[in-house]
């Protein structure tokens, strides 16, 4: 990692700290898919098994803790920070250094270990998830590089998984292809793939592990594919798959999503809020009596999802290279029906950028890749 990107990071980040009153942060990381990335962020390791939390200064050098049993696990050589500390019990060895400070703690609602939030005591500890991905959600040229690399191997297990694809094959089988290929492209255990299927052209709105399921001709299967390419940066990019006709309600729904892509297109920029783009993307859903299941859209980054979401209300406003997963989860009023397509987009000065070459459709599985 270059020097001038570490500096960026942490400036940003004391930046949001010391408008917030704090004398220290507390960032913890642990091995749940999607939940390593802050820890990676703020040091260049990257959690193998077990957590870690940095504990960075207003003024001063950052130090990294591991509890004593994950000493040989993960390469420790990888982070920049000097100071790294193996205790057996990380919490213990943090409150010596925050008593009777203002402490701010990334993850405290998700992440940090138990054992080790019961021994902060003597801190004023502050939740400060919010704070700490509003610091990082603007990408650097060099984060905007690997956001792209994370994007291309993404859309690559797209096309895998569509030239895989055949009914009579079981879920399972179709997804291997896909995994074997990230794997290859090094994204490590940086994966969380899932599949929605159903029959007679409409998936159920339920996530689930790809499975013994064997794919009728008829079903309509959706691939949840989520990735971190090697420099780190989650993606998100997927399409629905029927060799089949969709039904009824999905086809409705695909209309919805033409609207929602162009939609994004316009109203993805600098200077409009969360809450702008919810309305807009989701105006085509609700407007034909669709409910939306899952968030509408996220900011992404390291960590899976971060801060802002994609919602009603959330009137963050939005910068320029802020990255967002969106994927709107169209549920029809019975439940029986879904459609969940993602998509990654970059935010421009005064338009949004879609960053997959992919056509918003639903594929049959006859498409082959362009070129």
């Amino acid at each position: 990692m270059v020097k001038t990107e570490i500096e960026r990071r942490y400036a940003r980040v004391r930046e949001a700290m010391a408008r917030e009153g704090l004398d220290a942060l507390i960032v913890s990381g642990n091995e749940y898919t999607g939940f390593e990335g802050a820890v990676t962020y703020m040091s260049g390791f990257v959690i193998v098994h077990r957590y870690a939390h940095v504990l960075l200064p207003l003024e001063g050098e950052p130090s990294i803790v591991f509890p004593s049993e994950a000493r040989y696990v993960g390469e420790h050589a990888t982070t920049w920070i000097e100071d790294q500390v193996f205790v057996d019990q990380p919490g213990a060895w943090l409150a010596e250094r925050v008593r009777g400070k203002r402490a701010g703690v990334y993850g405290l609602d998700y992440v940090m270990a138990v054992r080790d939030y019961r021994a902060l005591d003597g801190a004023e500890l502050v939740p400060f998830d919010v704070q700490f991905d509003l610091a990082r959600a603007v990408k650097s040229e060099l984060e905007l590089e690997s956001v792209r690399d994370s994007v291309r191997i993404n859309t690559e297990g797209f096309w895998r998984f569509l030239e895989g694809y055949e009914p009579g094959k079981t879920e399972r089988e179709v997804l291997a292809p896909c995994e074997e290929y990230f794997v290859a492209e090094g994204c490590g255990r940086l994966t969380m793939d899932m599949v929605l299927a159903g029959p007679n052209g409409s998936a159920l709105p339920e996530f689930k592990i790809a499975g013994d399921r064997v794919i009728q001709a008829t079903d309509l299967v959706l691939p949840s594919l989520e990735i971190a390419g090697p420099g780190g940066h989650w993606v998100e990019v997927s399409r629905a798959i029927t060799a089949g006709a969709p039904s009824e309600d999905t086809g409705r729904m695909m209309e919805a999503y033409d609207e929602y892509y162009a939609a994004a297109k316009q109203v993805m920029k600098a200077g409009a809020t969360a809450h702008d783009v919810h309305r807009a993307v989701s105006k085509g859903f609700t407007g034909r009596g669709f409910r939306l299941g899952h968030v509408t859209g996220h900011s992404i980054g390291m960590t899976m999802i971060e801060f802002p979401k994609i919602g009603e209300g959330v009137e963050t406003v939005l910068e320029e290279n802020m990255v967002f997963s969106m994927h709107p989860h169209a549920i029809s009023e019975d439940g029986s029906a879904c459609l969940y397509m993602q998509d990654t987009w970059l935010v421009g000065a005064d338009r949004g950028e879609p960053l997959a070459p992919l056509p918003m459709r639903i594929f049959d599985g006859s498409e082959r890749r362009p070129g």
